[in-house]
């Protein structure tokens, strides 16, 4: 992705965590290589601050515009990464609305055209709408990110269909962003053909968020594996594991 070879496919954020001491342990247990920091909630005057906790030679870090509610807003966002020397590459997260924090789709196409104008590397969180994902990847875009559900909800994929009208045309990588719950959520995407998963909550917010980290890790490898593997076809009756041809009467 964007000329990057990554061994994991499980992209992790870090809020909602009790303390710093989880917040590393669950993200060492994920085993990813990229995680998400929220650059408007972070205290950036304060020493000990959520930056301070990444092991920046072991993570990459993918600076986000959580709580941006315009194109302006995002681009400002993220260029103050870039000042901070954070902002190799970039997650675009545009709300167009604080009940449901789904993407406002057209202020993301706005603020992705001004930011690789700029010379960023864009990973835009968007609705899963083939033709908007279409768009963000014609632009430029590095990645498009879909959600599977709105943002917190753990409702897990709603729509699978899209996700694969979604992946027949894409010509960049595909990775679903929010809304999954459990780890079954993060191999059904992957079994679509989803080339990763981005996720924080249904990581932070699990009874134990680190062994819930560790799931995460195994079900996108087994998710991925099934989908190399090739399912066998769905039939409509039974069809005997054993062949009946020469059986002993």
């Amino acid at each position: 992705m964007a000329g990057r070879t990554l061994r994991s496919r499980l992209i992790v954020g870090t809020g909602k965590y009790a303390d710093a001491t989880e917040t590393k342990a669950a993200l060492a247990a994920s085993g990813a290589e990229i995680v998400t920091v929220a650059l408007r909630r972070v205290d950036l005057k304060a020493k000990d601050n959520l930056l301070s906790w990444i092991d920046r030679d072991r993570y990459t870090l993918l600076p986000n515009t959580a709580g941006c509610y315009s194109a302006d807003e995002a681009v400002r966002t993220l260029r103050l990464a870039r000042e901070l020397g954070i902002a190799d590459i970039v997650k675009l997260e545009v709300i167009g609305d604080p009940k449901t924090l789904l993407p406002d789709n057209e202020q993301t196409l706005e603020a992705a055209k001004t930011l690789i104008d700029e010379g960023f590397t864009v990973l835009p969180y968007c609705t899963d709408d083939p033709i908007v994902c279409r768009k963000l990847q014609d632009l430029g875009c590095a990645a498009v990110m879909p959600l599977a559900a709105p943002i917190g909800s753990g409702l897990g994929i709603r729509n699978p269909h899209n996700l694969a009208l979604i992946l027949e045309q894409a010509k960049v990588p595909v990775i679903v962003d929010a809304g999954v719950g459990t780890a079954s959520d993060a191999a059904v995407a992957m079994e679509l053909g989803c080339d990763a998963v981005l996720m924080n909550t249904a990581i932070a917010a699990a009874k134990h968020p680190v062994q819930m980290a560790h799931a995460m890790r195994l079900g996108i490898i087994a998710g991925r594996l099934a989908y190399e593997a090739g399912r066998m076809p769905k039939r409509m009756h039974a069809h005997a594991s054993s062949p009946t041809i020469g059986l002993i009467e």
